[in-house]
């Protein structure tokens, strides 16, 4: 969307035109054009500003905010994870987002990030599992049926191929939900009793859990080799789903190791320990899966600049069309440097003199 920055009004995705924006575009091919998006923006990562998220923890989750910019286009992301939020009927992950003008600073899209957060989350995952999973992978395990486990099927069928969805979660409800809205979406769904009967035959592995503990959802008994592991639900301080005795036998593929050693799989580990940033694998500088054997593992916690490309790929998409409102933002006075008179002459008694 080429709005101008010196309009006063800003273009505002809902929640409703996102949900239109899905529709209209397809589910599966939006999720092929956000992982093409954000793909095209890792190639081009040396232009970016990258710093690990801010975030304010608390007893109950974490808010953050996620900035960065390209040198032309600034762009932020508003975003909570709070686990306890279910059981109050809450959403886990809200979140919006912002992209503004680096020239004169005025935004120029402000969009709903909770939907759109799960869809590039999914995207990313099999983005890098193009890269990393072994050739020819059917058969996901999903370990974690909640809010992000449709999507991030669904992606894997899209880019990665696979055929097969194998859905374990404690709640028993949440993995009948998953499989019934995967119904008829192309997928062969099977719901498991266990996380370790979910695995058998799986090539790739996704865990997608909650609670904001170090749990143990894998222990390293329940990994074979030649596997993708896609773990996705570490991602803050105190927070993991795997069994460290995996960390030490996987190669081990990450966004941007100054936020993931601190929030991702990884904070298990040395600080130290030897990880390659995705970007390296996609823009060919490293080498992703090289072994049959091998068991990548790509510890994602979501980064900025794959906000970044949601959000510029959603500016695209809206332009033109009716997914988009204007929302009355900015003050815009006659005279930029009257801001009080703009003030005086809103005052309704003023009006009547």
């Amino acid at each position: 969307m080429n709005t101008p920055s010196h309009k006063a009004l800003v273009p505002f995705v809902s929640v409703e035109n996102m949900m239109k924006l899905v529709h209209s575009i397809g589910i599966e091919p939006m999720l092929i054009g956000l992982a093409d998006a954000i793909e095209s923006d890792f190639k081009r990562w040396d232009k970016f500003d990258k710093t690990p998220r801010v975030a304010s923890h608390s007893a109950e989750g974490v808010i953050e905010l996620m900035p960065t910019s390209d040198g032309e286009v600034y762009g932020f992301k508003y975003v909570n994870g709070h686990p306890s939020n279910t059981a109050l009927g809450l959403q886990t992950v809200t979140a919006f987002g912002l992209l503004a003008n680096v020239g004169d600073g005025y935004p120029v899209l402000l969009s709903e990030m909770t939907l759109l957060t799960a869809l590039r989350t999914a995207a990313t995952s099999a983005m890098a599992a193009k890269y990393l999973a072994p050739k020819g992978a059917t058969t996901m395990a999903m370990i974690g049926n909640g809010a992000q486990s449709e999507f991030q099927s669904l992606a894997m069928k899209a880019i990665v191929g696979i055929t097969h969805v194998r859905l374990f979660d404690i709640d028993a409800a949440a993995t009948e939900k998953c499989a019934k809205n995967l119904a008829n979406m192309g997928l062969t769904v099977t719901k498991c009793p266990s996380a370790q009967s979910a695995m058998e035959g799986a090539h790739i592995i996704t865990t997608c859990t909650a609670d904001k503990q170090y749990a143990t959802i894998l222990t390293d008994n329940m990994i074979g080799s030649g596997v993708h592991i896609n773990a996705i639900g570490g991602d803050c301080p105190g927070k993991t789903e795997l069994h460290r005795d995996i960390l030490l036998r996987s190669d081990i593929f990450v966004e941007y190791p100054p936020q993931t050693r601190v929030e991702g799989e990884i904070q298990q580990l040395d600080p130290d320990h030897s990880v390659t940033e995705l970007w390296q694998v996609i823009t060919g500088q490293a080498i992703g899966r090289h072994d049959v054997k091998q068991i990548t593992l790509f510890d994602s916690v979501g980064f900025a600049i794959e906000d970044f490309s949601a959000l510029r790929y959603v500016r695209d998409q809206v332009s033109n069309t009716e997914f988009f409102g204007n929302l009355d933002l900015l003050a815009d006075p006659d005279d930029p440097r009257d801001l009080f008179g703009m003030v005086l002459r809103a005052d309704p008694a003023r009006a009547l003199e």
